[in-house]
């Protein structure tokens, strides 16, 4: 919605087509157009129809936002292979398969930005989020060690760790008092993050206010991680 209220035309890519339609029909107030796109991150093929049907739709790929994510809260002793290559498939080889699936249009343009959402638990340990941390801590090293790759093809690639931010993935966590207050307690902002917040920054990464930052992570999180 940040990105539409900026301006940009959006293709938008979820598994559940109604709420793309509904997020499509809110973005197309701000007068831009809006696809969209169904698509299983999990899914290379589909992914490449996600880049060539914006193409061919809108005309050009800038932005790429790499936000997919699942997780799955256990002790890593209790958890199984299955567990694990779940969340690995989507949070950390979804990232990879958005970037490779973009990779031919912008190299081709010599023009981009790719933006990945990593996460505050890349940088901070918490029981039960092993695996999680472990494919957003990949996402932090993809997107350096890409950013220093594409930036001769004038690409940048940067992500957004956000702290603690109530959604709908974790709303019933954070809703137990206990809960919220062990979590935000190490947050010296002593609050969650307002999903507002995360937008401006997204607009930032994709605009060319950006041009000269390619490789770095910016953590999203209270000073969470500077405390």
């Amino acid at each position: 919605m940040a990105l539409a209220g900026a301006g940009a035309d959006v293709a938008l890519a979820a598994r559940s087509k109604a709420d793309l339609e509904e997020t499509a029909h809110q973005a197309e107030r701000h007068g831009v157009r809006a696809l969209v796109l169904p698509t299983d991150v999990t899914d290379y093929p589909a992914v490449e129809r996600l880049m060539s049907e914006t193409v061919s739709a809108l005309g050009r790929l800038d932005v790429v936002v790499n936000n997919s994510g699942i997780a799955r809260v256990a002790p890593l002793a209790e958890a199984s292979l299955a567990d694990w290559q779940a969340i690995l498939d989507v949070n950390l080889s979804g990232v990879f398969r958005g970037c490779r699936a973009a990779a031919p249009y912008l190299i081709r343009q010599r023009a981009g930005k790719i933006v990945n959402l990593a996460s505050v638990l890349a940088a901070v340990g918490l029981p039960g989020y092993t695996m999680y941390a472990a494919t957003k801590g990949g996402v932090i090293s993809l997107t350096r060690a890409l950013g220093v790759e594409w930036a001769r093809h004038n690409i940048q690639v940067n992500a957004i760790a956000p702290g603690w931010f109530v959604t709908d993935m974790n709303e019933a966590a954070f809703a137990d008092p206990k809960i919220h207050e062990r979590l935000t307690r190490d947050v010296p902002a002593r609050r969650t993050g307002r999903l507002e917040e995360i937008g401006p920054l997204a607009v930032f990464l994709a605009s060319a206010g950006s041009d000269f930052m390619t490789g770095q992570t910016i953590f999203l999180d209270g000073g969470h991680t500077a405390a």
